[in-house]
């Protein structure tokens, strides 16, 4: 199994609004602003444990380098970084139709989790499966590994 996570209002947050990960030490903090919504961790390590394989998907053209260095530090791996250039690159490329901004499909990604209405509305248009998750939300840990767990008993019988 693939899942991939958007960064932007899913994965990165705003600390005035969210609750978040403990900051990064100085000085990596300064190198990395950006603050992971609190369950991150934990959540990650779960897939990691499950064997899947974990993704970011974004349309920040942040670098790979950046994306990958910033999860590290966090003691935290990624599989795969699709970032707008490689989208760019990969899904639109020299295509004359508008792709989506996002198109899980290109790289049998089973699940893309985001905060983007728009990108689960492309999912049921284009068939690939988003699962929303938006404001601040306790549960939202929980709610991701019952739909991880929904998928693998689909999906493996």
């Amino acid at each position: 199994m693939k899942i991939s996570f958007d960064l932007d209002d899913t994965l990165f947050v705003s600390p005035e609004t969210f609750k978040v990960e403990k900051e990064l030490i100085f000085p990596l903090n300064k190198l990395f602003k950006e603050r992971l919504r609190f369950g991150t961790k934990s959540l990650f390590h779960y897939i990691w444990e499950q064997g899947i394989e974990l993704w970011i998907y974004t349309t920040s053209f942040r670098s790979e380098f950046y994306i990958r260095n910033l999860f590290r530090c966090y003691g935290l791996k990624v599989h795969t970084i699709v970032n707008g250039t490689r989208h760019a690159r990969e899904v639109q490329g020299t295509k004359h139709q508008i792709m989506p901004s996002k198109y899980p499909a290109k790289y049998r990604i089973d699940l893309h989790i985001d905060d983007d209405y728009s990108v689960a509305q492309n999912g049921k248009l284009y068939g690939f499966h988003v699962f929303l998750i938006g404001p601040p939300d306790d549960e939202w840990v929980q709610k991701i590994i019952k739909e991880i767990e929904k998928y693998q008993l689909l999906h493996l019988s």
